[in-house]
Parts: structure tokens; sequence; C-alpha cells
């Protein structure tokens, strides 16, 4: 109940601000006034399986139309935060920060107020954690397996670390309490800023949106496209309008005409369905470090191996376009360097254009790739700790919800060298640990960012499964 008291607030507070998800046209829609900022577009609703607590659409929605719009004035940024804290702006003005490092201050400044700041309302909604890459410890890293994984949760890590300890002689200043200058706090308030700032032209570090920041993301491409009727089904605008809103970039922008942030319906919705935000195309890896999830099914995912060491000279595109598609097919220009490579030094000259079209260069030629990248492919999972099936076994363990430590040691000891270790260093072993003890918050979270990491590796090992199954089927074709 506490929590729903908290939201009510905010949403009124949200009102006040003039956040509005009244559309530009508003006849027909009289039997829709609501005095809450939601209402006549959207309102908030709970999707267990899609992210959460997200935004549901109140009425048949059309693709491009204004469906939230929050003022400027409602628009948390370093600028709004200093204009009403003078000690603030005078500490800052001393240091030389990076943007994201001054809103990291100023939010932490701003927390540390209580129930006296003018945002609290707004920053009862933050989450009280996150599940960042910055976040891991070395358990949770070292579950990731992949070496590329490991280097970027490493260097997410120290990086945090470092914009902390250069912003610690402000904090001083500022007189933050020792709970909000602590590392644990500047990872929260760093990653509320990775996970839920926009962009804005006036601010590199971008702006929190209330309201706004309620949209679940939604991948590049992978929206749900509703059938031409809808469009003629008597809710549909006529061609010019049409025109308009496909000249309209689709999503969430800052716009002067409005002098707020205008959220755009990016798809057709029907009445009840998640209305969703593109925050971008991200792989599921840059999804972990920067918002703390994975999708299940992300078109945009990509899987990285060990290529030969000449490949990159014999070539002029960049090292991230060689990549393995979420399908397991290969790259465009993974193939077409592979092709290039697999071709006789005094050849690669004359038939360079053939393989920069993207077309075969003969049928020997093919099976050289495809079994080149079979046998790459099924090195780096023989490589790994564990395989698919053991990942998946792991998984199908981990969705009960563990009550106690008991209840821990007896599923997670015995299961795999991996289920022990994490065991042993959440201190689960030792006489007089077990029996009925809850388990703690940390232990919770452990348990949570460590099914995040093993839930990630498994999508990297079955693209690269799938690799194998696609090369092994166009071998088998061209052997025919």
């Amino acid at each position: 109940m506490e929590e729903a008291s908290k939201l009510e607030h905010f949403m009124d507070w949200a009102t006040t601000l003039g956040v509005s998800d009244s559309p530009d046209d508003n006849q027909n829609l009289n039997h829709l006034d609501s005095p809450c900022c939601l209402g006549k577009s959207l309102t908030i609703s709970y999707f267990p399986n899609a992210g959460g607590r997200g935004l549901c659409a109140v009425r048949d929605l059309q693709k491009g139309q204004l469906i939230l719009r929050v003022p400027k004035s409602a628009l948390m940024t370093s600028q709004t935060l200093m204009m009403n804290d003078h000690k603030l702006s005078i500490s800052i003005s001393k240091f030389s920060l990076s943007s994201t490092q001054i809103l990291t201050v100023a939010l932490l400044n701003e927390l540390g107020k209580g129930k006296c700041s003018s945002w609290y309302p707004y920053l009862t909604q933050f989450p009280s954690n996150y599940d960042i890459l910055a976040s891991f410890d070395q358990f949770e890293i070292q579950a990731l397996q992949l070496d590329d994984a490991v280097w970027a949760a490493e260097k997410a890590l120290e990086k945090t670390k470092m914009e902390w300890e250069s912003a610690t002689v402000i904090m001083e200043e500022l007189l933050f309490k020792p709970h909000y200058m602590s590392f644990k706090a500047w990872i929260w308030a760093s990653a509320s800023i990775s996970s839920r700032t926009m962009h804005v032209p006036w601010d590199a570090a971008g702006c929190f949106c209330p309201v706004g920041d309620f949209f679940n993301y939604a991948a590049p491409d992978e929206e749900q496209v509703v059938s031409e009727e809808f469009r003629d089904d008597g809710m549909g605008v006529d061609g010019e309008q049409m025109d308009d809103m496909s000249a309209r970039l689709t999503d969430g922008v800052f716009e002067d005409e409005y002098d707020a942030y205008c959220f755009y319906a990016r798809t057709n919705y029907k009445k009840g369905d998640q209305v969703l935000l593109s925050y971008g195309t991200y792989t599921n890896l840059e999804l972990l470090e920067h918002y703390g999830f994975i999708l299940n099914s992300n078109p945009n995912d990509k899987a990285y191996i060990p290529l030969p060491p000449n490949l990159h000279s014999l070539h002029s595109w960049p090292k991230d376009s060689l990549y393995i598609h979420h399908n397991g097919t290969p790259s465009f220009a993974l193939l077409a360097s592979m092709r290039l490579w697999a071709t006789p030094t005094h050849l690669q000259k004359s038939i360079r254009y053939i393989a920069y079209s993207g077309s075969s260069i003969s049928t020997e030629n093919e099976i050289i790739v495809m079994e080149w990248l079979v046998k790459k492919c099924n090195q780096v999972l023989k490589n790994l700790s564990t395989s698919i099936e053991e990942d998946e076994v792991l998984l199908s363990v981990m969705e009960k919800e563990f009550e106690s430590v008991m209840e821990v040691k007896n599923v997670l000891l015995g299961l795999t060298g991996e289920s022990c270790e994490f065991v042993k260093v959440n201190g689960l072993v030792g006489d007089g640990i077990g029996g009925e003890m809850g388990l703690t918050k940390k232990t919770k979270r452990s348990l949570d960012k460590w099914k995040l990491a093993i839930s990630w590796r498994v999508k990297y090992k079955r693209m690269l499964h799938d690799c194998i199954l696609y090369c092994t089927k166009v071998i088998n074709d061209l052997s025919e």
C-alpha cells in the first residue's frame, strides 16, 4: 500500500507540472477526461513477463501520434538541480568533472535532502538497485565466461570507480553523509543516469523525464506491425495527417515547438497493448551494461568469435561489423572478408570486387569458409567451462524462488562447481549457517545477477550453435 500511495503522490505531482498524455486533437475523447496526467492515451500497468511496470494504451493509438508530453520545467537535469541549490552550483564550478559526474553528484545531493527535496515524489519512483555490469562482483563477472564480456564488465566497473574517486572531494565539500558518499550509492546514481536519462541537446548527461521513463524497451524492428485494416476502421486519420506523422521522429525527442519532451507512438497499438519505446539498437551485452537487463529475443544481438590474425589486413570493414547474427548467420562483412581470406594470395586482388559484392567466389571457397566457421565455433564452445545444456539446467533450477539459506544449499551444493562457488562466496557455508534463515537482500541480488550472466552466456552459445547448424547445412547443400 505504501508503494501505491507513493505512486499516487507522484502522479499528482507530475500533473501539477503539466505532464500530459492528451493528444493534439481532443475530438471524440471527451469520455476519457481525467484529472490525472494520464488517462487519455496511456495508463500505468504491470507486465510481469515484459519489463514489469510500464505504460498501457487506454485507446487505439496510431503510429506517429503524440501520446505524452513532459514540459521542460518537469525535466530533472544538472542545470535544474543546481539552479535551486546555490551551494551545489558553487562547489561544482570549482572542479573539473564530466557532465555525467556532475549529474551523479547533483542526483545524490538531491537524494540526501529526503522529503525536503522538491523532486522527492519523483525520486521515490526510482528503483532501489540496478543490475548493470558495473554492479557485478568478481564472481558474477566471471560467470559471463566470454573474454569480451568479462572485459566489458571489468572496464565498466573500473570506469565507475575512477569517476567516483575523482568526485569524492566535491562530495566531502558538500558534506555528504557517509551513505551517499559510498561507492554503492555512486553505482546506484550512475546506473540511474545510464538506464533512465534521455537525450537533450543542452546537456551531454541527458535528463530525467518523469513518467516518460515508465516506457519499457522495444528493440528496433521487433514491434508488432498492425494490419492495414486498422488504419481504415474509423479510427484513422486522413492522408495529409498521415504524411505529417510519417515525417516525425516516432520515438521520444525534445521539441522546441512544445518546449517539452514529446513521445510518439512508434507503431499502431490496440487498447490494452503495452506501449514501448526504443532506446536505440543494442546487443544483449550492451543492454546488460547500460540498462541491467537482456531480451529473450533480440534481433540486434551479435556474437563475436576469434578470427584469423591476418584477416583484417585484407579488407576495410570495421572489426565490429564481423559478427554472427542472432539467428546464427554470419554478417555480410564477415562472410565477404572470410571468402577473400580463403582465396589464394595471388588471386585475391582479381576477385576482391566479387567478395565485396557479397557473392560467393566458388563452391570450394564457400566450403572452406563454412568449415572454418564450424570449427571455430565448436572450439569456442568447447573451451567454455559449461555447455548450453548445463547452463539451461542451472537456469531451470534458479527459476525457483529460494526462501531460506537451507534451500539454496540443498539445491546448489553439489550441482556444479560454479553453483558451489556461489554458495561459498556468498558466505552460505559454515557452522551455524543454514536452517530456515532467510536470504539477505545482498544474496538475492547476487542470485539475480548470476542468473542474468548465465542467461546472457546461453544466448551467446546459442548463436554459435545456430551458426554451426547454418554452416553445416550450406556445406551439405553444396556437396550434393
